[in-house]
């Protein structure tokens, strides 16, 4: 059973889209990257599986239960972090890791190696106030209360917004080591270096839709990006006859640049017969991945 199943999830804010027909799946134990543009949808999917915003129509689940019809039970085992972090500016911040043990019911004495452990890999000072945080220092402060109590869920919306880089390591090495361990982690990103470094899948959501849920190990080396020039001044369409399936990038002239995903020898020898000057094949980074969805690529 999927630790987070969404099924046909719709979010409007009166005529703007938030969400619209949102379904997929997590599964127990994977990390998963939720890839998007801003406003493609990313933080009101989240919001809706934590029950922050109600959903116009559809249904999620997480562990098997209506994220809204048991809200309690569902958030004692998550942890979040927002994209915007804001909190009470005069609380101190060991107040508000202690507050957050106390309210998943836990005793913050029990936690004072945990509390110390996760103030020290995030570069955290403990006495400080809220208001006196810096962006990062507030998205760190964030990012301990929601793996303080050890949740067996941790959605994170855009979590590396304003970290330095070593913080950005030191986050998804702990998300990793974690993970390990049996957590189950989604987090939204645009960061597209981030997602392939520490995710097996990815879903790719545009315009509240998920357009496409990719395996991001199995196809880096399956799929192309292929660039032909043609010798002559015609141009061409690939046939259907063709195995596998193409998607036109980009055109300059006689130079035709497209994905391709399945076997690439009849393609080529197709590509043959079309006399070209000169043909490039490379493997599909998921930058190229990402422009071809986002910058309206259509089939070749």
């Amino acid at each position: 059973m999927p630790v987070i199943s969404i099924q046909n999830l719709k979010k409007y804010y009166g005529k703007s889209r938030g969400a619209d027909a949102v379904t997929m799946d997590v599964e127990e134990g994977e990390i998963y990257g939720f890839i998007g543009p801003n406003g493609a949808g990313k933080s009101t999917t989240i919001k809706l599986l934590l029950g922050l915003l109600k959903a116009d129509s559809g249904s999620a689940t997480i562990f098997g239960t209506d994220v809204l019809k048991d809200s309690r039970a569902v958030k004692s085992r998550i942890g979040y972090v927002p994209g915007d972090v804001r909190y009470y500016p005069d609380m101190k911040v060991s107040y508000l890791l202690d507050t957050t043990l106390r309210f998943h019911q836990k005793n913050p004495a029990d936690y004072r190696a945990k509390t110390k452990e996760i103030c020290e890999i995030f570069s955290i000072d403990p006495t400080k106030q809220f208001e006196s945080l810096s962006l990062g220092n507030k998205k760190k402060v964030a990012i301990a209360q929601a793996v303080i109590h050890n949740p067996d869920l941790i959605l994170l919306d855009e979590p590396t917004n304003g970290l330095d880089p070593l913080i950005q390591k030191n986050l998804f090495d702990y998300l990793q080591s974690v993970n390990r361990e049996g957590t189950t982690i989604l987090f939204s990103s645009h960061n597209l270096s981030e997602v392939k470094a520490n995710c097996r899948r990815a879903g790719f959501i545009k315009d509240g839709k998920i357009i496409e849920t990719e395996d991001l190990a199995s196809n880096e080396h399956q799929e192309k990006v292929i660039t032909v020039t043609l010798g002559n001044s015609g141009g061409f369409d690939l046939p259907s006859s063709l195995p596998g399936t193409g998607r036109l990038l980009k055109q300059e002239d006689r130079k035709y640049s497209f994905h391709y995903a399945g076997d690439t020898v009849p393609l080529l020898s197709y590509l043959s017969t079309l006399a070209p000057s000169d043909i490039l094949i490379e493997d599909e980074s998921l930058e190229s991945r990402f422009l071809s969805y986002y910058e309206g690529g259509k089939k070749a």
